[in-house]
């Protein structure tokens, strides 16, 4: 199911327009925010495909911090994207509270721009993808699914700033 934006997000302090997005960006990471992990996925704008990068504990229901910046410095951004969970009829829930304060920590403390996209079925559709179609038993075999969940998040993220460049352009 594609993801769409989350139109009732607090907007985040230098959160980029969806035209400044579709411009600028080449490398991005992906958070799938958790109170217990986080995954994180890295993916490029241009072909707008991403790939799960890591999945990082939480202490204490926050994240780790300096493991995050490791991840800022060793791929060097220009943009974050944070799925957003809602309920399915697109009310918030505690984790919405707490994955849009995740967004604007993350603004405030390395200064890059953030993206938010709601994430309803990302981490069902992580799990869809796990298993094996003719088995029924997962790939994995068992392995946390929080970073492939940010890479679909990331996904869904490029193919709403296509369809929306898409809209954009006027027809000849």
């Amino acid at each position: 199911m594609p993801a769409t934006p989350d139109r009732a997000a607090e907007p985040v302090a230098n959160s980029p327009s969806a035209s400044d997005a579709r411009q600028s960006p080449r490398v991005v990471l992906g958070f799938d925010f958790g109170r217990t992990r986080i995954g994180v996925a890295t993916g490029a704008a241009v072909i707008g495909a991403a790939r799960p990068l890591r999945v990082l504990p939480a202490c204490r229901q926050r994240p780790d911090w300096e493991a995050i910046g490791r991840l800022i410095a060793e791929w060097r951004p220009d943009l974050l994207v944070v799925g957003v969970p809602r309920h399915a009829d697109g009310s918030a829930n505690t984790m919405t509270v707490a994955a849009l304060r995740f967004s604007r920590q993350l603004h405030g403390r390395f200064h890059l721009p953030v993206a938010t996209i709601d994430e309803r079925l990302s981490s069902w559709e992580a799990e869809q993808r796990a298993f094996e179609p003719t088995t029924g038993r997962r790939r994995d075999g068992g392995a946390a699914l929080d970073d492939r969940a940010a890479a679909i998040i990331l996904e869904s993220w490029f193919n709403q700033q296509r369809s929306l460049a898409s809209c954009a352009t006027p027809n000849s």
